[in-house]
């Protein structure tokens, strides 16, 4: 799912639990995602790509278990929960921020195609539905999803510019009759993780700036 989405997660975590920090909301929603723009830079995790790239279709996540299993996810986000709510004594904290982590998995797993293990060391059956399939389809459900993030939080008209523009703005990694900055990353996983990491760190910012006003 486009970060942005992600971050507008944040959005609904704030609404339903008030009072955990704004901060650890957003970086929760986007844990997973930091982790596999790390694994893929050091190696560890596997991106591919066709020769030419015209769209999200054509980028394959393809060796992600660390990251993006469902077991993965299920650990880290049980370790936040032990970490919050045993260690530092809040338990309120503890529950938002592991359903923040995750949020991600159930998001992705709408989202993507059958690209999400059960666990490492399982490489099948891989899960998804395969929304990225159809790309313009998946831009239009994903938009719909942040949208309806700020509804809910009743953010301010900022907020929501926002988002549609940082959804429109990856137009052409959706739709593959408009060529944009998407053929670059042909035969370089490795920028393209970089470039995802740059693109979660300006939508986390995005929100919390301009959802500021509202944060309980």
């Amino acid at each position: 799912m486009n970060a942005i989405n992600h971050a507008a997660t944040a959005l609904l975590i704030n609404k339903k639990w008030s009072g955990v920090p704004i901060v650890l909301v957003l970086v929760s929603v986007q844990l997973i995602e930091f982790l596999w723009v790390a694994l893929n830079l050091f190696g560890i995790e596997v991106t591919t790509t066709e020769p030419q790239v015209r769209a999200l279709n054509d980028i394959h996540l393809a060796y992600m278990p660390y990251s993006h299993s469902v077991a993965a996810t299920a650990v880290l986000a049980l370790g936040v929960w032990l970490f919050f709510a045993r260690f530092l004594k809040q338990p309120l904290w503890g529950i938002a921020l592991a359903v923040a982590v995750s949020s991600h998995i159930v998001l992705d797993l709408a989202t993507h195609v059958r690209d999400i293990a059960l666990a490492p060391g399982i490489e099948s059956p891989k899960l998804g539905l395969g929304l990225y399939g159809v790309p313009l389809l998946a831009l239009v459900v994903e938009t719909t999803y942040g949208v309806g993030c700020w509804w809910v939080f009743r953010g301010s008209r900022t907020l929501l510019a926002v988002i549609v523009a940082l959804n429109l703005g990856a137009l052409s990694f959706y739709a593959p009759m408009i060529s944009g900055p998407e053929r670059f990353f042909a035969g370089r996983p490795t920028l393209f993780a970089a470039i995802i990491g740059l693109h979660i760190t300006i939508g986390l910012i995005a929100v919390g700036f301009f959802g500021r006003s509202r944060w309980r």
